[in-house]
């Protein structure tokens, strides 16, 4: 379907609604730019999408079609930038924020959110972009880095801030083996970021972010005997698994963790080093506070 033609009102209309470049549009947004009534708004959101300017990507909520574009079945022209308007408030962590920051070069077919909202529908799909929603709390909006999507304004954790997630919830890593990877990634390209792990982890409050750091650290860091005796005074009673989503074989009572036995081994040898990939993706985009 390509668009059809519009009156010359209805395309002065449509251009002072879309004059800046809004990721989503809705009903509210239309009656407040255009002086209508929700329900008139809705109605001429409605016909616009009919005409093929605008695509539909869930009840109440439209994304503009480029004027390029043959049909009106467009993918979304940044994922990002439509998640942080439409489930605000939220920021982008998880392994979406490490891909961001160039701790791991695998890559993933969903965008993890981070939301303060309780959607129905955790894992939604809007026009051919996958979204992976996890609810927090207000207080966990911390360790957050503002960056421009186009026009929009979007929040996305910081390297050790996204660790920390991944500590708290090794499923926003992809398990615990892809986490720990990124955590040696960090300590290597990311060194400045290391000192914020122990006040984010305690703003966190988790216990299990102190087992699970520790642990690893141990294991894969023996030189930071300081973060790991922190670890370890901060250990809280009970125990916790590494990865939840795996067996818990073993008790290591150091660090009162439950570990499957593929996470076994002995402490590693020097960090690798830092890939042309990985250096590339540190020094590309732009970050304020």
């Amino acid at each position: 379907m390509t668009p059809a033609g519009l009156s010359a009102a209805s395309r002065s209309q449509l251009s002072k609604l879309l004059r800046d470049s809004p990721p989503i549009v809705t009903p509210s947004q239309a009656a407040a730019a255009l002086g209508l009534t929700p329900a008139a708004a809705a109605r001429r959101l409605a016909i616009w999408s009919r005409a093929g300017w605008l695509a539909r990507v869930r009840r109440g909520a439209y994304v503009p079609v480029p004027i390029e574009s043959e049909s009106a079945d467009v993918a979304l022209d940044d994922a990002w930038s439509v998640a942080a308007a439409m489930f605000s408030p939220c920021y982008i962590g998880g392994w979406s924020a490490a891909e961001h920051w160039g701790l791991t070069e695998q890559l993933f077919r969903s965008i993890c959110v981070m939301t303060t909202t309780r959607p129905r529908e955790r894992q939604p799909v809007l026009r051919k972009a996958r979204f992976e929603l996890h609810t927090v709390g207000p207080a966990r909006f911390v360790g957050l880095k503002t960056i421009w999507r186009g026009g929009t304004r979007v929040r996305v954790s910081d390297p050790a801030r996204t660790l920390i997630d991944m500590l708290a919830d090794p499923a926003l890593g992809g398990g615990i083996r892809h986490m720990a990877e990124m955590l040696v990634a960090l300590f290597h390209d990311h060194p400045k970021e290391v000192a914020k792990l122990a006040d984010y982890a305690a703003r966190i409050g988790s216990g299990a972010v102190y087992k699970r750091l520790g642990f690893l650290l141990q294991r894969d860091q023996p030189d930071q005997a300081a973060l790991i005796e922190l670890c370890r005074t901060r250990l809280t009673a009970g125990y916790a698994r590494l990865d939840p989503a795996l067996p818990a074989d073993r008790l290591v009572t150091a660090w009162r963790v439950w570990v499957p036995d593929s996470e076994l081994r002995e402490p590693a040898g020097p960090l690798p080093r830092a890939t042309p990939e990985r250096a590339a993706r540190r020094s590309s985009g732009k970050a304020q506070s």
